[in-house]
């Protein structure tokens, strides 16, 4: 009996690594919910692929390549890539950051039709964007480019004006939220497995992500720290909630000790319950260096929660400032932890900004939207070069 062939377009999916992280669970919610019978999906991963994390992915007709990249430029992948590029046949290639960039130079070389590179946030080593290198480096690979992503209006800006890419290049998506699973039932605060802090007359302040400098966990611990002295009345009250491991664990750890309030902080490390954990919330903060378009923003946001944030990449294009939050300055723990006790002191105007930020996720951060949009631009690059409608191919 013949079996007619998979005439589905391959997206070939690059990344640093596939594990736990922002743009990799964007990454999953895509695979998830893009069309089954238009599109195949296969994630290449520079480094290495977790086994774990890929049992979110929904579909079972997913390829998966770890390439167990070692530090250094991929120049020396370029011979293995080319090869699973020829091998593979992908209609698309989609890069994402600058440490997959230079995977479109092999895909270009394989005959790969579409190659497209998506600018999701700043590198550790280059927080604004200013570094001659890596400026030069996106320019040097843009030929081999055939469309950009850029996940604000920012990065956008940041293509345009400061790389020289022309603007009917570069597609801008914003990054979408599941808002049923990030949700709040009515208007209390269940409480967290695992967390000692349960009290109705608590006031739960968090974060959820990586604890690396980017995003300048210690500054949190800081302000928490000068909150506290500011309203000594507040060490009854205000707690102190930071999920997530890292490198700069120990020095938030060390910072909330030395000034005898560890008893009034929970540090449970990296938890995979993060819808859970925001509902548990009365106050999202994200004290960052530099962001893209931050994915536990819109998650804390859906969840009803009201967001401190710095005014940092995309983070503005998220929070409306005394609207659905306030912005301050990056490393500033002085005015963070003004805003922190602003809102423990002025809960209604919390609730309040939270409720604001929730409609907003609806009415303009959904994830299907954020799917609609990359399933028309796949569509729209494919069939510029020819190639049929993928609603009409067969699996």
């Amino acid at each position: 009996m013949h079996v007619p062939a998979d005439r589905r377009p391959l997206v070939l999916h690059v990344v640093y690594r596939f594990a736990v992280g922002g743009l990799e669970n964007g990454l999953v919610n895509l695979i998830n919910r893009l069309p089954f019978g238009a599109w195949r999906h296969g994630v290449v991963s520079l480094t290495d692929i977790s086994p774990e994390f890929c049992r979110r992915v929904q579909r079972v007709d997913v390829l998966y390549e770890a390439l167990d990249k070692d530090p250094g430029h991929l120049v020396g992948m370029y011979p293995r890539l080319f090869r699973l590029f020829r091998k593979l046949q992908p209609a698309i290639v989609h890069t994402r950051n600058m440490a997959a960039l230079e995977a479109t130079l092999p895909a270009w070389a394989a005959g790969v039709p579409i190659r497209i590179h998506g600018e999701h946030g700043w590198d550790a080593a280059d927080l604004d964007g200013s570094n001659a290198r890596l400026r030069w480096t996106r320019r040097a690979f843009s030929p081999f480019v055939t469309s950009y992503v850029a996940l604000s209006q920012h990065l956008q800006d940041y293509l345009s004006r400061r790389i020289g890419i022309r603007p009917e290049r570069i597609a801008q998506i914003y990054n979408g939220v599941d808002a049923t699973r990030f949700s709040r039932p009515g208007d209390g605060r269940p409480a967290i497995s695992g967390c000692p802090f349960s009290g109705a007359g608590l006031w739960l302040v968090g974060t959820v992500g990586r604890m690396e400098a980017v995003k300048d966990p210690a500054n949190l611990a800081r302000a928490f720290v000068r909150a506290i002295e500011r309203d000594p009345t507040a060490r009854t009250r205000l707690r102190l909630v930071m999920v997530g491991d890292g490198t700069q664990k120990a020095e938030v750890e060390h910072i909330l000790g030395q000034a005898g309030l560890a008893e009034l902080a929970w540090l449970p490390g990296e938890r995979d319950d993060v819808p859970e954990i925001l509902r548990g919330l009365d106050c999202f903060v994200l004290p960052s260096r530099a962001e893209g378009v931050s994915n536990t923003i819109l998650e804390a946001m859906s969840s009803g929660l009201p967001v401190v944030a710095t005014r940092v990449g995309g983070n503005a294009e998220l929070v409306e400032d005394r609207l659905t939050g306030r912005l301050v300055p990056p490393a500033d723990g002085e005015a963070l932890a003004t805003r922190i006790l602003d809102y423990s002191h002025h809960p209604d105007v919390a609730r309040r900004h939270g409720k604001a930020g929730r409609n907003r996720v609806e009415r303009q951060f959904s994830l299907d939207r954020m799917v609609a949009e990359y399933d028309r631009l796949y569509r729209h690059l494919l069939q510029r070069r020819g190639v049929p409608d993928p609603s009409l191919t067969r699996a």
